[in-house]
């Protein structure tokens, strides 16, 4: 069903926004709602129309037939237009249009623009069918136009707002419903004001248009996972495979890791096993079917694997092309985290950028600028120099300053960011045994037991959690962002709710009641798992790996143990500000960036400026 506030309609860019491409299945019924006739098509173009009364039909264009749907009395169900489905059910001509493989961003304003259409016609005289039998005018179809603001102040002054769309009126909505109007209409404007894409993100998705391979890049925080969010959205999803390096990064961007699509195991066999390995039923039909390749986090894809990817997919493919001719899309920062490589692989080959295969790719390579994580310069300015290795006195003295800062605060104590897994993880559990009172442990609820390993690797949360009054947690969720409670916040347990579930004091100083939240994970085969558990995790200590991708407000940095370039950097780009890092031992000989990627970036931003 279809609900929007009228004033998001302000917010929208809408170009195409009347008509788009898709995969289509229409049912023609009987009076009696049986199924007359069927037609399917894996190619059409739905578009709105109107006639010369102003009347406004859905039109398809399918082969070489144009069918007509006069877009009144109508059902709009939008479940899974995340995954490009909508099914749109037309009463007065009874007939069900099921459409996929729509870019899902694209479906979802094609969709508000009928709705606001339909809402805007509702205030407009009708023509009588006897006037329109006998009228003189000649036949005119044309496409709808724009959304303009008198189509806005029509929907703004509709005593009600439709929940579904319905013989040309509104279904009235609940008492409860009409209380909450104002709230949703500001939710959703909150939500299109912080989708908006910036100059630089815009460009970007310009030239995914054109189908030409990207690599865009850019220092933690300046929006690289929330661009391919959107670039996922415009493609369309059958065609379309959204992996990451790691689970983790994967999760973020609603895929699956690039191993489990490639399906060659770890890439370590020979190209002839691994080839055999990809022809497996499951995994051919995903090869088969993908024509744009996005890969997140590509700075941690060991670079020999992408070489032997590339020759796999040419020969799966059949096609004598670079990846077979599949559009890659591949985003990350090689100056974060490397990969972790075979010990025989010599260290100055492990970047995917030194093979031959990155060359012959021909990337179209675009840099983000603009930080959106940090909003003080100066942080900003310190980060940008560790970055890229290059430790000024300045710099120095501004992190050395951090060391005796007291970040406490009401119980709430930082956040220990360390080198290895293990150490976190070792720290947590002491602490969390020094707390007196009992365990309360929480069990996550998979809707498919053989799919916990995935899930593990692919959510952020544990399969158990044990908790206790008093433990340090961390928020692994946006649940209200203009509160503070956003992924990576900061809390204690104050203590436990009559019905079991944990009572939480942030850091911002709103206290929450945290119940169980929904993750979804893909398999390589596009199937989804979801995993219900409490959207926390113990925050005494947190690995910098782990760390990544999130905004910490309350976090303490040790890097006497840190052993790879970049590894700092990542750490440090972690918090959320100057003033909520503390740095203990801070030395200036923990902090580098590796010589060949800087060397890369050079030659490659001065080629592509």
């Amino acid at each position: 069903n279809l609900s929007y506030g009228y004033t998001v309609f302000q917010f929208w860019t809408m170009a195409d926004a009347s008509t788009i491409d898709c995969a289509l299945m229409i049912e023609w019924l009987n009076k009696q709602q049986s199924v007359t006739k069927t037609g399917k098509w894996k190619s059409s173009t739905l578009s709105l129309i109107r006639n010369e009364f102003r009347e406004i039909y859905l039109q398809a264009k399918v082969s070489a037939a144009i069918l007509k749907f006069r877009l009144e009395n109508v059902n709009v169900h939008k479940k899974f237009i995340s995954e490009g489905k909508a099914t749109i059910t037309f009463h007065a001509h009874p007939a069900v249009l099921y459409i996929s493989n729509a870019p899902a961003s694209q479906l979802l304003l094609f969709l508000k623009t009928i709705f606001i259409k339909m809402s805007s016609s509702k205030s407009s005289p009708k023509v009588p069918l006897r006037e329109q039998l006998l009228s003189n005018k000649n036949r005119v179809v044309q496409e709808i136009s724009p959304i303009n603001t008198k189509d806005i102040k029509r929907v703004s002054i509709a005593k009600e707002t439709s929940a579904t769309i319905q013989a040309g009126a509104l279904k009235r909505k609940s008492v409860s419903e009409k209380q909450n109007v104002q709230g949703n209409k500001k939710q959703c404007t909150e939500l299109l004001l912080k989708e908006k894409l910036t100059a630089e993100q815009r460009e970007v998705m310009d030239a995914v248009k054109q189908g030409v391979n990207i690599f865009f890049t850019g220092s933690a925080g300046t929006g690289k996972s929330f661009l391919l969010r959107h670039i996922i959205a415009s493609l369309p999803p059958d065609r379309t495979v959204a992996t990451a390096s790691t689970g983790a990064a994967a999760c973020l961007i609603s895929g699956t890791t690039l191993h489990a699509f490639a399906g060659m195991g770890s890439g370590e066999a020979t190209l002839q096993r691994c080839i055999e390995l990809a022809r497996r039923p499951q995994v051919i039909s995903n090869w088969k079917r993908c024509k744009h390749l996005i890969i997140d986090e590509i700075s941690m894809v060991d670079g020999k694997y992408f070489e032997k990817l590339e020759k796999v997919a040419r020969i799966i493919k059949g096609v004598d092309k670079p990846f077979g001719g599949i559009q890659l899309i591949v985003c990350g920062d090689f100056l974060q985290l490397p990969p972790v490589v075979p010990r025989n692989t010599p260290q100055t080959q492990k970047f995917c950028f030194q093979f031959h295969v990155w060359r012959i790719c021909n990337f179209q390579v675009h840099q983000l600028v603009k930080v959106h994580r940090q909003l003080d310069n100066h942080f900003i300015n310190i980060l940008n120099n560790i970055r890229i290795g290059n430790v000024t006195k300045e710099v120095t003295d501004s992190l050395m300053s951090t060391a005796s800062r007291p970040l406490s605060s009401q119980d709430i104590v930082a956040t220990k960011l360390c080198s290895h897994n293990q150490e976190a993880s070792r720290i947590n559990t002491f602490e969390l045994s020094k707390l007196e009172g009992a365990e309360r442990r929480f069990v996550a609820e998979d809707s498919n037991t053989a799919a916990s390993k995935m899930l593990d690797d692919q959510t952020p949360v544990d399969s158990v959690l044990v908790l206790k009054t008093g433990a340090q947690v961390m928020l692994l969720k946006n649940i209200n962002i203009a509160k503070g409670l956003v992924n990576g916040a900061r809390g204690v347990i104050t203590t436990f709710s009559k019905d079991g579930f944990p009572v939480v004091r942030f850091i911002s100083g709103v206290e929450l009641t945290v119940r169980r939240e929904t993750w979804i994970a893909k398999s390589a085969s596009g199937s989804l798992f979801n995993r219900k558990q409490l959207p926390l995790k113990l925050a005494w200590a947190f690995s910098i790996h782990k760390s990544q991708g999130l905004t910490l407000d309350c976090v303490e940095i040790s890097l006497s143990k840190v052993f790879e370039a970049g590894q700092a950097y990542v750490a440090l780009s972690r918090a959320k500000s100057l003033e909520s890092l503390r740095i203990v031992d801070f030395d200036p000989k923990q902090v580098w960036a590796d010589a060949e990627v800087l060397k890369f970036y050079s030659r490659e931003l001065q080629r592509s400026s």
